[in-house]
């Protein structure tokens, strides 16, 4: 089972937490001014947006391998399929 833990630490800065298969990992994750908006997500809480971003890189490659420092539109330099997909997960809200 995977656990995802999120702290704010700033506004746009956040702890995120990864507990998965007996291993830990700590990330610090910042949301670019706009960037919601232009995947979609402008009426996503942060906390939502970057839970729902860490389940698609934990789809596509395992916690210890997600970088420690990132900003979330860094998420599409690796994955160009990031951008269209974290919209997708969250169309009903917008």
């Amino acid at each position: 089972m995977t656990t995802i833990s999120i702290v704010a630490e700033t506004n746009d800065t956040f702890k995120v937490e990864v507990r998965t298969h007996g291993t830990v990992t700590s990330h610090k994750v910042t949301i670019p001014t706009g960037f919601p908006t232009a995947v979609g997500c402008a009426n996503v809480a942060p906390e939502e947006l970057i839970r729902s971003s860490f389940e698609f890189l934990l789809e596509h490659e395992p916690a210890t391998s997600i970088l420690r420092r990132f900003s979330l539109d860094q998420i599409s330099d690796y994955f160009a399929d990031y951008p269209v997909e974290i919209g997708r997960r969250f169309e009903q809200l917008s």
